[in-house]
């Protein structure tokens, strides 16, 4: 029988009548619809050379069609490879490069910057815009509404997502069809989802939590989403009445917190709010809970596993804390130099294993080969396990920043900035900030007094980097402080400028 995420979902679906989006202005569609649509797509995909296997890379914005392209690319049996709508062409150059796609849908704006990338690895390229109008969905239209899902296996994959990697050169997460369906079906039965759930989804959906976090888990439930283009808080606020979940990452919480609208009354009718992608600060649970008398769940997932951890639907949901590793998931901590065991209550690496955990990084087998040991991946996350077996992030190896729930690693930007005439080098740290958890912050030396300034290292990164990945804060010093052996000691730094961000008091 097929392991197909898409088999697994029709033969999980009892009512296809049931209505599964909907948007704001209105517009809805059934199960029975949607699976008519993904047919159509499906049928398009094929008639591009799509084969089981090949990949298919995304970069559009939010829309229902988009939604619809990564369900049809698993009918097709091919891998869906999502990329964030701020990658700039020179990023592109190298996702496209390093997976050769087979097609590239992207905006119909910057199809011809596309097209020469494409060119390179000899793919095709269709466009679908934030309406979801493109010639993708011009082509679906002439299409049958069945379609002969490929048959897959459970190892075979589903999705490749690229995460930064430390040296620069991102890689590419290789997920299976049965790392999503595993994740998907334990978070069902571990947050109580079930038919009569709407979720209002803003999130972005090329990313590990929109995509597949609130999009599988509403879709294996049965149950239907309110699917907004984007984050915004009076919408929000206006929708709750009609729904029971909100999934967010923690600037949701911090905005929706500023929101005059939030209160006991208007979350009356929501039954879970969760948080993820980025710590949610203990202030921001305990207000929340003042607020609207419901406690935020937080878990904790990666790019590689989708979610590893979470707080109790039924129990205390711990601030600062991610919880319990989930159903099937196994978590230790480890001596990050050795490896060996520690007992609770110690800080190490956290590793995990378990069916959720990725297959290995694309084209790098080396690399894959070191992330593991004894079948464990190890995260690069510094945690520890407390008394009551509560999981805590502490902190994280390999210097990487969460920002706005978007993972930075300095690097590729240090890269970048060492690159400008006038930079001698610089170190880029993430430091404290209320709204994105953590703010990218370069501090940087000169080869000379005045050689560079702010407004000019921004300029030449705007072109460079996605706009999240771009520094919040620019600092110029005589020299960077280092180690005996001549390390920059990046924990200084973070804690000399630990408030920059913070707010004055009132």
């Amino acid at each position: 029988m097929s392991s197909n995420l898409f088999d697994l979902l029709e033969r999980a679906t009892t009512d296809v009548e049931r209505n599964v989006i909907s948007t704001a202005d209105g517009a809805s569609w059934s199960y029975r619809e949607l699976f008519a649509l993904t047919a159509q797509m499906a049928h398009v995909l094929v008639k591009s050379g799509v084969k089981p296997g090949d990949r298919v890379a995304v970069q559009v914005e939010k829309s229902v069609p988009a939604l619809v392209l990564y369900l049809a690319t698993l009918r097709a049996g091919g891998i869906y490879l999502p990329l964030n709508t701020a990658y700039t062409l020179a990023e592109l150059d190298y996702f496209i490069g390093d997976s050769e796609p087979r097609l590239i849908v992207c905006d119909p704006s910057v199809r011809e910057g596309i097209a020469q990338l494409a060119a390179k690895v000899g793919a095709d390229v269709e466009t679908l815009d934030a309406a979801g109008q493109g010639s993708l969905t011009r082509k679906m239209t002439q299409q049958p509404t069945s379609f002969d899902t490929i048959a897959r296996g459970p190892d075979d994959l589903a999705a490749i997502l690229y995460t930064s990697g430390t040296t620069g050169r991102s890689k590419g997460a290789m997920l299976s069809h049965d790392n999503l369906y595993s994740n998907a079906a334990t978070l069902r039965e571990y947050w109580r989802f079930t038919r009569d759930d709407v979720l209002i989804h803003a999130l972005p959906i090329y990313h590990t939590h929109g995509l597949f976090v609130a999009s599988n888990v509403t879709f294996f439930s049965g149950a239907s989403m309110i699917f907004l283009p984007k984050f915004d808080p009076d919408l929000i606020v206006s929708l709750m009445p009609r729904a029971t979940v909100l999934m967010g990452v923690p600037t949701f919480y911090v905005r929706l917190l500023q929101h005059a609208g939030l209160t006991h009354e208007a979350t009356k009718h929501m039954r879970l709010f969760v948080s993820g992608s980025a710590p949610l600060l203990a202030d921001t649970h305990r207000e929340w809970h003042a607020r609207t008398g419901h406690a935020i769940l937080e878990r904790y997932g990666m790019t590689e596993t989708n979610m590893n951890t979470s707080n109790p639907y039924d129990g205390d949901r711990v601030p600062g804390a991610v919880g319990f590793p989930l159903p099937g998931v196994v978590v230790r901590i480890t001596d990050p130099d050795t490896g060996a065991m520690l007992p609770k209550g110690e800080i190490g690496m956290i590793e995990v294993k378990g069916a959720n955990v990725f297959k290995g990084y694309w084209r790098m087998p080396e690399k894959t080969a070191a992330e593991f040991r004894d079948g464990f991946f190890i995260t690069g996350d510094l945690g520890k396990i407390d008394e009551r077996d509560y999981v805590h992030i502490v902190g994280r190896g390999k210097d990487l920043i969460i920002t706005g729930g978007f993972n930075v690693y300095p690097k590729e930007i240090e890269s970048e900035i060492d690159a400008l005439p006038g930079v001698f080098e610089s170190a880029v740290i993430g430091v404290p900030h209320s709204d994105f958890g953590e703010g990218v912050t370069a501090v940087v030396v000169c080869t000379k007094a005045g050689a560079i300034d702010e407004a000019g290292i921004m300029a030449a990164l705007q072109d460079r980097l996605a706009r999240f990945k771009q520094p919040k804060k620019i600092i110029f010093v005589d020299d960077l402080p280092r180690n005996t052996m001549g390390k920059v000691q990046k924990n200084v730094l973070r804690e000399q400028y630990a408030d920059l961000f913070a707010k004055p008091a009132s």
